[in-house]
């Protein structure tokens, strides 16, 4: 650790007076929070379209049972099918719902009653929960039904469904716990990708090679600074996520900390990895993106790790922000301890020191 204080005191100076690099560093992640936090993924009023031929009370009933799901909203009541078929292609309506003339009599017949509902495929989001929903409407009032001449009071199965962790669904709970991962993993590895490069570029690189500076301590010594600037942005975004989203913490806020430690001094020792390896700061930027892109697709943040192809998972489990969502989620959702984590813990340990150690590396042959 020769030197190590000299190359701390260099960094943190440098890293106060790039105002523009703090200032990007705590604007792009609470936008990005603000902008996730806010969007909904759970589909609602979806705008539905109506052709009933039969114009019957049964009909006008199944058209309530649609709306009073809460994914359904009226739109337009159309006049022929070519018609329902047009205000889908036009873009809308999403969903159009087609009562043949004959419904209502075969209902009072108890014969099998038929209806069309048309959902559009382009949005893969919205066209599975809608045939969720309309398949559960469907369903529920043939249970109903069936019971009902059957003369049966209760049902022979009765589930019970609760909803642990997030009773309401809200999408803001189960996106921003993982969110923390993605914008640790952008910020982070963006400012430590251009330490190396910026002293390359001003000509200091030489300066460290001549001085009796060992390289795990120039490592660490750029490595603290920007790990208290990336505590500051976990303290801001936990912050507004427990205010302004309401998202409730159910673990302990100091494990969660002390586990983002070992994630931020992954990202940080990742990005000088490639700064290292970079001449200029276009090319650390390049770079790090191309390390960035399996952190947002392979995380299991967007996609499921079990979805991922049988030769991509491998890759999945060397990222580092696929153990942290888990961590993050863990604590923040559910409530976990170090003891229900530690695998995640123990593999995110294991990456942290590769990296470190590989960044010493070659920052050694970078100066040597």
């Amino acid at each position: 650790m020769t030197g190590f204080r000299a190359v701390l005191r260099k960094e943190w100076t440098q890293m106060f007076r790039d105002t523009w690099t703090l200032r990007m560093a705590f604007v792009i992640p609470i936008l990005e929070l603000v902008l996730f936090g806010l969007i909904d993924t759970n589909v609602r009023h979806v705008p539905t379209a109506v052709f009933d031929e039969s114009r019957t009370a049964e009909s006008r009933a199944l058209v309530r049972d649609f709306v009073n799901t809460g994914y359904f909203d009226i739109r337009s009541v159309a006049g022929s099918a070519a018609e329902l078929r047009r205000e889908i292609v036009a873009g809308r309506v999403s969903v159009a719902l087609q009562i043949p003339p004959d419904f209502a009599r075969r209902r009072l017949n108890g014969q099998p009653a038929d209806f069309q509902v048309l959902i559009d495929g382009s949005d893969s989001t919205i066209s599975s929960q809608t045939l969720a929903a309309a398949s559960g409407v469907a369903f529920q009032r043939s249970i109903e039904e069936i019971a009902g001449r059957a003369r049966v009071a209760d049902l022979p199965l009765r589930i019970h469904p609760q909803l642990l962790f997030n009773p309401d669904s809200r999408s803001a709970n189960l996106l921003i716990p993982g969110l923390i991962a993605i914008l640790l993993t952008f910020s982070a590895t963006f400012l430590s990708a251009f330490a190396i490069v910026k002293e390359r570029e001003r000509g200091t690189l030489e300066q460290l090679m001549v001085t009796p500076v060992s390289p795990i301590a120039v490592v660490i010594g750029k490595l603290v600074p920007y790990l208290v600037l990336g505590f500051a942005q976990l303290v801001v975004i936990l912050v507004l996520m427990a205010t302004f989203f309401r998202v409730p913490i159910h673990g302990s806020v100091l494990l969660l900390f002390s586990l983002s430690a070992i994630y931020l001094f992954s990202l940080l020792a990742l990005g000088l990895l490639v700064s290292s390896r970079a001449k200029t700061q276009m090319e650390a930027l390049q770079r790090a993106q191309v390390v960035l892109l399996p952190s947002f697709l392979l995380s299991g943040y967007f996609f499921p790790i079990s979805s991922l192809p049988l030769w991509l998972r491998p890759l999945a489990y060397l990222v580092p922000a696929t153990y942290y969502i888990k961590i993050a989620r863990g604590i923040i959702i559910r409530g976990a301890g170090f003891f229900d984590l530690w695998p995640s813990v123990a593999a995110l340990v294991a990456i942290s020191v590769f990296l470190v150690a590989s960044s010493a590396r070659a920052f050694k042959k970078t100066i040597g």
